[in-house]
C-alpha cells in the first residue's frame, strides 16, 4: 500500500490531499468514505471483498481525515467535483465507486455528472435527498468534543481542533439542506448499481427503495437486523453481498421480473 499527500487540482486551485493506493489486482475501484470520517475508518470493512480482484484507491476529502479544509469543502457539489478530479488526475480511468453514507451520495452525483468515469456504483447507507422521511438534522446544534475526539482530530488533520468542531457544525447545516438529487436525475444512471443498507437506517426504507427503483440497472440489498453501521454489525453478510455484486455485473435476468421486464439499460 502506498499513501501520502498529492496535489489535487479542483477547479482553479489545488490542495494537498491524503491519498492511498493499494496493490493493482484488477480494475480500478475508488473508496469514498462517509461524512466526518476518513478512508482509514472505512477501508478495512470493504477491502476483504475487493482487494484481490481490483486496483483499490482512496483519499480523504477536504476537511476530512488527513486532508485540510479549503473554501466550499463542505458542500456536496464541491465534494463531487473533488471526486471527479481524483478520478481524472490519479486513477486516470473509469472506476468502480464504493461510497458509504456521504460517500454514496458523492458516488451518485459523479455518476450523474460524469457517467464516463463510473463503471459501477456500490452505495452503502446513502440517501439521494435531504428530505428522507425520517432523517432530520439541526443546523443550530451545539457541538462539543471530549479529549478523545480532540486527540483523534489532532493526530490526523493539519488544521487545529477549533476547525474540526466548526466542520462538524457545517456538516449538520449541509445535511439539513443537501443533497437535492431528483428521481429524474437518478433515472439517467445506467451503470450497475447496488443500493445496500441496513433495515433500520436513519432515513426511511421507502427512501432507499425509491432510490433503487429509479436506477436503470439497480440491485437492492436491505440487510436485516442492521443500521447505518451495517458493515460493522453484519460483516459476513455485508461482504458476501458485495462479493456477489462484483462477481457478475451483467444486467440481471430473472425468472419473474417486474421492474426489469423488457428493460435493458440505455
Amino acid at each position: 500500500m502506498k499513501s501520502g499527500y498529492i496535489d489535487l487540482r479542483v477547479g482553479n486551485t489545488s490542495h494537498q490531499t491524503w491519498s492511498v493506493e493499494y496493490p493493482n489486482n484488477g480494475q480500478p475501484l475508488l473508496l469514498l468514505h462517509g461524512g466526518l470520517s476518513a478512508t482509514e475508518d472505512f477501508d478495512t470493512y470493504v477491502l476483504p471483498a475487493v482487494e484481490k480482484t481490483h486496483h483499490v484507491y482512496g483519499y480523504d476529502r477536504a476537511g476530512h481525515g488527513r486532508t485540510g479544509i479549503r473554501e466550499g469543502y463542505y458542500h456536496f457539489e464541491f465534494q463531487r467535483d473533488e471526486a471527479i478530479a481524483y478520478l481524472e488526475q490519479v486513477v486516470k480511468a473509469p472506476a468502480h465507486l464504493v461510497g458509504y453514507s456521504d460517500g454514496g451520495i458523492i458516488a451518485l452525483m459523479v455518476a450523474i455528472k460524469r457517467p464516463d468515469l463510473v463503471k459501477s456504483a456500490l452505495l452503502i447507507g446513502a440517501n439521494y435527498h435531504w428530505n428522507t422521511g425520517g432523517l432530520v438534522f439541526d443546523e443550530n446544534i451545539e457541538i462539543t468534543w471530549d479529549d478523545e475526539e480532540k486527540a483523534l482530530w489532532s493526530s490526523r488533520s493539519p488544521d487545529p481542533v477549533e476547525v474540526g468542531i466548526a466542520t462538524v457544525k457545517k456538516a449538520f447545516g449541509i445535511w439539513a439542506k443537501e443533497p437535492n438529487m431528483t428521481i429524474e436525475e437518478l433515472s439517467k444512471i445506467a451503470c450497475p448499481t447496488l443500493v445496500l443498507s441496513g433495515d433500520d437506517e436513519p432515513h426511511s426504507n421507502h427512501h432507499t427503495v425509491e432510490l433503487y427503483e429509479a436506477l436503470q440497472d439497480g440491485r437492492l440489498a436491505i440487510i436485516p437486523g442492521a443500521s447505518h453501521y451495517v458493515m460493522k454489525e453484519k460483516p459476513e453478510l455485508f461482504l458476501a453481498t458485495v462479493m456477489d455484486f462484483y462477481a457478475n455485473l451483467d444486467f440481471p435476468i430473472t425468472k419473474w421480473p417486474r421492474l426489469r421486464k423488457g428493460k435493458l439499460p440505455k
